[in-house]
């Protein structure tokens, strides 16, 4: 018998960090900063733990087993539902979803910090060795913790989403229950009624694992109120692409990246300004722009002989490449032949390849976290500077001058830290408002061109010229360059952000 309550301690451990895991991914997908949400939510997660192994000291020596069939099921029921809840709160209750948040949190480590104080109680009541106790209990908790940490990012988040991760936790949870009833059966006073409850809980959580993907839709649907057309949760993010008419839009964990509408605007101007200056780019690198929008602009030029685009998530790359409709909007660009995709992280890339390329197209996702953060800061722009030919240019997305203008200057005073010539410019995009970019070369002065050489819907020549003016309203403020060490980039673009919308 000592050894089932051995193995529960494994499956238990297990369960405790899914949660937090769970409401850590939550958190960091809906309301971004990721380095605050999981230093938040483990902190308030220990300290709720150590709040529960203090209650469990008021436990009987007789409630022993009946206590923990409670907690099991209690964390089972809340654990399992608490995506699900999260969720849901986000997408029709948007002002508690913070305290929610905590509130679970809080409400699954007390219950979790219960759980092994009960256990080592019920085993040393069983005569079992104090030492040798200890060590057991300790060493299955921690390979517990282990086995899910590394599965959860690897296989149970992209295969299962957030949702049905929570919901089959919840159902090992009441599996314990079960099992720790069968066999301790005759010691329990409750026996039938805790029977009775753990089947309806597992009944619950049956259920909701079953219909997740209807949960999830019905939240999603009420936070983009378009038609969700694509829906897919991959190991880096959520993708969801949404259509209203003729509007077809994707949102990457829950932020809106373009609108079919006038994305022509954003990539038009990411891309023409650097080609149209280079008649003689023969290889082209793209870093980001999985949705291949900028690699359709890039192939319009035909001297272009070779093009390599970097994108994390192959899931992202894939999407763009083989679903029809949206392969349509890059104009198939994913077929042609002159385009080579690698899914890899860029910063790991180009530390390890000896390429070097007439022009490069930078269109990565706003640094909102410190994860890209990285990829906007100095050590990153020099090494950049390695894999550009003599008379290269590169063109870099840049976020908004008007919201978020300490973040966009401070790209700009990285650039130039970093021994880059920089000339910055904006553009109108009615989804976004003014929208920026940055022009970068390392020995040779832009100029201007006086013609596009290739079909536009929005740049004309005489636009080209204005997107390099600025007026007073977005004119440069001072700011810091962003270092790897402190990263004052993802700071900027919080606070601006978070003033722009006030």
């Amino acid at each position: 018998m000592n050894r089932i309550l051995i193995l529960s301690v494994f499956v238990v451990a297990s369960c405790g960090i899914a949660y937090e895991l769970v409401a850590g991914a939550m958190a960091s997908y809906l309301l971004g900063d990721s380095v605050l949400q999981f230093s938040s939510v483990i902190g308030c997660y220990l300290f709720a733990m150590g709040v529960g192994a203090a209650l469990s000291k008021y436990v009987g020596e007789q409630d022993l087993l009946s206590r923990f069939v409670d907690i099991e099921l209690a964390l089972g029921l809340i654990g399992g539902l608490s995506a699900a809840l999260l969720f849901f709160a986000y997408a029709w209750l948007a002002a508690p979803f913070r305290a929610l948040l905590y509130v679970l949190v809080f409400s699954i480590g007390v219950l979790v910090g219960m759980e092994i104080p009960l256990v080592m109680r019920v085993l040393h009541a069983r005569k079992a060795v104090f030492s040798e106790l200890v060590a057991k209990v300790l060493t299955f908790d921690s390979l517990g913790a282990l086995a899910v940490s590394l599965l959860f990012p690897l296989l149970l988040a992209p295969s299962l989403g957030l949702i049905r991760t929570a919901f089959l936790f919840g159902t090992l949870n009441v599996a314990v229950a079960l099992w720790t009833l069968w066999h301790f059966r005759a010691e329990l006073p409750a026996y039938r009624s805790q029977r009775w409850r753990a089947v309806v809980v597992l009944a619950a959580l049956g259920a909701g694992f079953f219909h997740a993907d209807r949960m999830t839709l019905w939240s999603e649907q009420r936070l983009f109120g378009d038609q969700i057309v694509q829906a897919v949760t991959t190991p880096y993010q959520r993708l969801v692409v949404t259509r209203w008419k003729d509007d077809t839009r994707l949102y990457i964990n829950g932020n809106l990246q373009f609108s079919s509408r006038d994305e022509h605007r954003y990539h038009e101007a990411l891309v023409h300004p650097v080609m149209a200056a280079l008649p003689q780019a023969r290889e082209v690198l793209i870093l980001g722009g999985g949705d291949g929008l900028a690699l359709r602009e890039v192939l319009k030029y035909p001297q272009v002989r070779g093009v390599t685009l970097v994108d994390l998530d192959p899931q992202m790359t894939s999407l763009f490449r083989d679903a029809g409709d949206l392969a349509a909007l890059n104009a198939r660009a994913f077929h042609d032949p002159r385009v080579t995709v690698v899914n890899q992280d860029a910063a790991q890339w180009l530390e390890g390849t000896q390429q070097s390329f007439d022009a490069v197209v930078v269109d990565f996702p706003d640094p909102s976290n410190y994860g890209l953060g990285k990829l906007y800061s100095v050590p990153f722009y020099r090494m950049l500077a390695r894999h550009v030919r003599p008379g290269g240019l590169v063109s870099i997305q840049s976020t908004s001058p008007y919201y978020a203008p300490r973040a966009f200057w401070s790209i700009e005073a990285t650039l130039k830290d970093a021994g880059w010539q920089v000339r910055p410019y904006h553009v109108y995009v009615p989804s976004f408002g003014e929208w920026g970019f940055m022009l970068a070369s390392m020995n040779t002065a832009y100029r201007v061109p006086s013609r596009l050489p290739v079909a536009t819907r929005y740049l004309t020549p005489e636009l080209l010229g204005q997107l390099f003016d600025f007026p007073p309203d977005m004119a440069r403020v001072p700011v810091e360059p962003n270092y790897l060490n402190t990263q004052p980039l993802v700071r900027y673009l919080e606070e601006d952000w978070a003033h722009a919308v006030r």
